[in-house]
C-alpha cells in the first residue's frame, strides 16, 4: 500500500469537493479566489470513488455567500461544499442552480438589450440538470458550454 498524502487539513473556511477536474480553473476565477489573501489549496486530478478524479479547493477562513456560490453551479453542479470550523465539517451543502440568475452572465444574442443598454442580464434556468438558460429579454436559450461569465 502505497502512502497517501491528504490535501491541508482546515481550520475554518470552506472546502469545495466534487469540482470535475475541467472546471477547477473557471471556480477558481468565478469566486476571483485569485483576489483573496487566504490560504487557498487547489488540487486537481485527484483520485475519487465517485467521479475517477476530481479537483477540491479548500480556502481559509472564508464563508462564502450564496451569490457567490451559486455561480459555481453554472460550470460544476453537484459540487459539495464543506464548511469547516475548529477541523470539523460545521455544514455540508450543494450547491444549486437558482430559477434565475442575474448579472453573471452574458447574453450571446448581439441584438439584445442587456448588451446595448446599461443593465444588468438576468436568465430563467429551464434546466437545471444540463443547465440550461432562457434570457429574460430576448428570450434565446443558451446551453452549459455556450456560457459566456460577465
Amino acid at each position: 500500500m502505497g502512502k497517501e498524502l491528504q490535501v491541508a487539513a482546515l481550520e475554518n473556511g470552506t472546502a469545495i469537493d466534487h469540482i470535475p477536474v475541467d472546471a477547477v480553473f473557471k471556480v477558481v476565477s468565478l469566486l476571483q479566489l485569485q483576489k483573496l489573501n487566504n490560504r487557498i489549496t487547489i488540487g486537481n486530478n485527484l483520485k475519487s470513488c465517485k467521479m475517477g478524479s476530481k479537483g477540491i479547493i479548500k480556502v481559509s477562513g472564508k464563508f462564502f455567500r450564496e451569490d457567490e456560490l451559486n455561480r459555481i453551479a453554472l460550470v460544476a453542479p453537484n459540487v459539495n461544499l464543506n464548511i469547516i470550523r475548529n477541523f470539523e465539517v460545521a455544514e455540508k451543502k450543494k450547491v444549486v442552480l437558482p430559477d434565475e440568475i442575474v448579472e453573471i452572465v452574458k447574453c450571446s444574442n448581439p441584438k439584445c438589450i442587456t448588451n446595448n443598454e446599461p443593465m444588468k442580464t438576468r436568465f430563467h434556468v429551464t434546466d437545471k440538470e444540463k443547465v440550461e438558460l432562457r434570457c429574460h429579454y430576448c428570450e434565446i436559450k443558451i446551453k452549459k458550454e455556450e456560457v459566456v461569465l460577465l
